[in-house]
């Protein structure tokens, strides 16, 4: 049905408040929190002997043009015979969220912000995760540090871990960043500013461009999921387009999966246990192998990485419009990412889709509740104290990171569906240009194009196969339930 009303973006707040509990998330801060935020007078300080002064080097922080939650910052020096050193800094939260405390339970039930394009819910409250524990420019912040070495080959030489004081020089963004690095725009004014960060840029882009291509080589998949995100003009949704990969993108991805790298195998090498992010070995390789003989491939018998990611990069040469619906066909069947426990000596799992068998999330404390229990692990490591949490404490806590951050996740996909409705309720009548998604008993999937929206066909659908091309009418919109509905007409 069609609703006469005209939706707003309170209306998306209300129904996001409303999905949240749903699943199980808490929206609000209790008063607990509150009063625990009131005691709060400042950053973190400590002024121990263990914390080193990196204030002078030339960090900056690279994210979305709207994040205020600060989690890293990079910087790197050129080595002798090709090799550089990179410093990633992150966040420590711990050191003003301690564990047991009312921000660290609220922190834990949810175990993770969840961002929609009307409202974010954080994981800790917005004058932490914003201000007091976040990397902010021309602000010294207390940080956990990991120092790398690689060699000319971007082959990893060695890495140490530490605490220390950062300042963060430049606050980035992704788009701004990689069309200057694509030769589209000027350097960014905050990186013009600050005499040195055009070298520092170039620096790491060509190492994560370095890293990224050895990953490739090992089997990493690239995929590219369907994640539009809605436009707002004051109350009204004026656009939803959809987030492009780009090389500033790439670059902060690869330094975190070395970083996360890292932080894992230093956590083995001090006899603790880690909680570790893995996706395991597809059981459904075999539906694998059927999709791409769909295509004209061929895939072995046997699980493997390289031969997937082979088939997937000529796929997205030969036919980028239909890859992000092939990505999600893969990434489907590929089963979900986990949080696992891993002690040493155990039968390690690994990252399938990231070819790494050493991973861990450490580098966003103040969006994600495994990187503070992360953080905390790596401080006692450090102090030489006992873990703060018990080989069973993780293992519960695996378990209720990864339920958590599920229900999330279908929050944020609710949301964007309804998005899509909302923007698309005044258009009902309009014809638009779109592609067969999904296709079997439960319906007839497609994807518009312009403005990028998927809904479900409810008529005409007799004989479409997943990425046949057709023209579609828009025939219905239910904001609320995020149902959007087409007909065929040719």
């Amino acid at each position: 049905m069609h609703s006469q009303r005209q939706h707003q973006r309170s209306d998306l707040v209300r129904i996001a408040t409303h999905v949240m509990a749903e699943r199980g998330l808490e929206p609000e801060f209790s008063r607990r929190v509150e009063q625990q935020l009131a005691a709060i007078t400042g950053p973190g300080r400590d002024d121990g002997p263990d914390v080193h002064d990196l204030t002078h080097l030339l960090w900056c922080s690279i994210d979305n043009d709207d994040s205020l939650d600060l989690d890293q910052l990079t910087v790197c020096e050129p080595l002798p015979s090709g090799a550089i050193r990179l410093w990633v800094a992150i966040a420590d939260v711990d050191a003003l969220v301690k564990k047991d405390t009312p921000i660290d339970a609220h922190a834990l039930l949810n175990t993770t912000s969840v961002y929609t394009s009307a409202r974010i819910f954080p994981m800790l409250p917005d004058r932490l995760c914003t201000d007091l524990t976040s990397l902010n420019p021309a602000q010294d912040r207390l940080a956990l540090v990991t120092e790398m070495v690689f060699n000319a080959d971007a082959s990893l030489a060695g890495s140490t871990v530490y605490r220390a004081r950062v300042h963060n020089r430049a606050k980035l963004a992704y788009d701004a960043v990689s069309a200057w690095i694509d030769g589209e725009a000027d350097l960014p004014d905050a990186a013009a500013a600050v005499p040195g960060m055009e070298a520092q840029l170039r620096a790491q882009d060509a190492l994560a461009q370095q890293l990224r291509a050895r990953r490739h080589a090992l089997g990493s998949l690239d995929l590219e999921t369907f994640q539009p995100r809605a436009l707002f003009k004051g109350e009204q949704v004026v656009d939803i387009r959809q987030q492009v990969q780009n090389r500033a993108r790439q670059l902060i991805e690869e330094v975190m999966i070395a970083t996360n790298g890292c932080t894992a195998r230093y956590l083995a090498s001090q006899g603790g246990a880690s909680l570790r992010r893995v996706v395991r070995s597809p059981e459904r390789w075999l539906r694998i192998v059927g999709v791409a003989k769909d295509y004209g491939e061929v895939l072995p018998d046997e699980p493997d990485s390289k031969a997937l990611e082979a088939f997937l990069a000529k796929q997205h040469r030969i036919d980028p419009l239909r890859f992000p619906d092939l990505s999600l066909v893969i990434v489907k069947l590929m089963g979900r990412g986990e949080y696992v426990v891993e002690v040493p000596g155990g039968a390690p799992i690994g990252h399938f889709g990231l070819a790494v068998r050493d991973y861990t999330h450490s580098t966003a404390p103040n969006r994600r509740f495994p990187d503070l229990i992360t953080l905390r692990l790596l401080k006692a490591a450090l102090a030489d104290e006992p873990q703060p949490y018990s080989n069973a404490e993780l293992g519960e806590l695996a378990q209720h990171c990864t339920r958590q951050e599920d229900a999330a996740q279908k929050v944020e996909r609710q949301l964007r569906k309804s998005e899509a409705a909302l923007l698309l309720e005044s258009r009902v009548g309009e014809r638009f240009d779109a592609l067969v998604t999904g296709a079997g008993p439960e319906g007839t999937w497609v994807r518009i194009l312009t403005p990028p929206a998927e809904g479900k066909l409810v008529g005409g659908h007799s004989g479409l196969r997943v990425g046949d091309a057709l023209r579609v009418k828009l025939v219905s919109t239910h904001v609320e339930h995020g149902f959007i509905d087409f007909v065929r007409l040719d």
